[in-house]
């Protein structure tokens, strides 16, 4: 497998410059992270940090947000920025030729961002209409609905966009003091990856980031209490959308390649065992699927499905026996094959994309400090077994520890609250 070339290089600041060559292609990915998110807030501060990635584009010193919007098309370039629970990445992309203008505008946009309050009182309704997609997407609100009952009143419980109410009262001083609170030096990370040197990627950014200063103590973030307790939300819709949790892995756990392969096996394909049984051979359930979410200290393993009334609780009847069956069988071995090619695949095709590059080397960056070699990787993948497989499952699926969170036209609590009380 080919190695590739990670260059790394930190500003006596703290900052952190990370560049992946790849001169197969033309452009130029860009990102500027910072290691804080939605989880970072107080309850008097959730949505800042959302909101702060809406008014980075809305005008610096030298740009008004239109010029900014008209310099990035000028080059053919495109930009955007996304908040997570533990990150916010400002990112573009251009031809290499281009590259210097995208480090100039973005370094600008970040830096000398002005937080106009007439800009924000524009910018206020865009994000309560983002809010209110949320609510009117019954799929994408029942996660929401499911992290607040498996999180409850911890800060990863709490929605990334914040509550109409602390958005309505928030003022340009609450955007500029966050800002200066979280985003510190030693938190910030720029990654390039594509047709870039880094010499050349480190002399653009180096005279703009090297005078970052500190302006005291980060605060701590408190580590999550996983809650096991049934959430049962009442709407006039067609179907009901359920979510079940269990216990997961943090991002660093040395059993996350081992989730991996358990949550490709069970709901992570189409030939999992999840979508061949429930959709495929019940025909209970369109969308069916299981997936991760894991932070620095924490995670929860999670099942979604999207039922009709009628076929719920035959549902999470199956769901639960699934998981029972992880716990007292090992995976197959052609299971465990097919999963480990699937998961391989997945990864190398992923390294084609210099955006996916970008993102790996600065999410890797804050959490291992370390770029992990793609050999590596597939390495580990390839040493889990299906008894590590069954020791996992042993030690996440207790049904006395499942969230289940429901949206949709029941309003029964006891009909899933009974169902989990029942001798597996």
């Amino acid at each position: 497998m080919t190695r590739v070339s990670i260059q790394k290089s930190v500003l006596p600041n703290g900052v952190r410059i990370l560049t992946m060559p790849m001169p197969h292609i033309h452009s130029v990915s860009m990102g500027i992270w910072v290691n804080a998110g939605s989880r970072d807030e107080t309850l008097a501060e959730q949505g800042l940090s959302h909101f702060i990635e809406h008014m980075i584009f809305k005008g610096t010193r030298r740009r008004s947000a239109h010029q900014i919007a008209k310099e990035f098309d000028a080059i053919g370039g495109g930009t955007n920025a996304f908040t997570s629970m533990e990150n916010t990445c400002y990112h573009a992309k251009v031809m290499r030729a281009h590259m210097p203008t995208m480090i100039d505008i973005l370094s600008d946009i970040f830096l000398n961002s002005v937080f106009d309050q007439q800009e924000m009182d524009r910018e206020r309704p865009v994000i309560f209409q983002e809010i209110g997609m949320l609510e009117d997407s019954p799929d994408e609100l029942v996660h929401h609905l499911a992290g607040q009952n498996f999180w409850g009143d911890h800060p990863l419980g709490h929605p990334i966009t914040g509550t109409r109410e602390n958005l309505a009262r928030f003022d340009s001083s609450d955007l500029k003091n966050f800002f200066r609170k979280l985003y510190q030096p030693d938190q910030i990370i720029l990654s390039a990856a594509g047709r870039v040197d880094h010499q050349a990627f480190l002399d653009h950014v180096q005279p703009a980031f090297e005078a970052l200063t500190s302006v005291g103590k980060l605060p701590r973030r408190k580590k999550p209490t996983s809650h096991f307790r049934t959430r049962i939300h009442p709407r006039d819709q067609e179907q009901i959308h359920l979510c079940i949790g269990s216990r997961g892995e943090a991002i660093t756990s040395p059993d996350r390649y081992t989730l991996s392969l358990l949550n490709t096996i069970l709901g992570g394909n189409m030939s999992s065992r999840l979508f061949q049984e429930i959709r495929e051979a019940c025909g209970l359930a369109y969308s069916i699927y299981s997936f991760v979410s894991a932070f620095m200290d924490a995670g929860m393993f999670g099942i979604y499905a999207a039922v009709s009334p009628a076929h719920a609780v035959e549902t999470v009847e199956r769901i639960l026996k699934a998981l029972q069956k992880l716990k007292q069988e090992p995976v197959t071995a052609d299971e465990l094959k097919s999963a480990k090619e699937y998961t391989k695949s997945a990864l190398l095709l992923s390294t084609e994309s210099n955006d996916n590059q970008m993102i790996r080397m600065a999410q890797q960056e804050f959490h291992f400090h370390r770029y992990i070699p793609l050999d590596e990787i597939v390495d580990c993948i390839d040493q889990v077994s299906a008894e590590d497989i069954l020791a996992l499952s042993e030690r996440l699926f207790d049904r006395n520890q499942i969230a289940l969170t429901s949206l949709g036209p029941v309003s029964d609590t006891d009909l899933f609250s009974d169902l989990l009380k029942q001798d597996a």
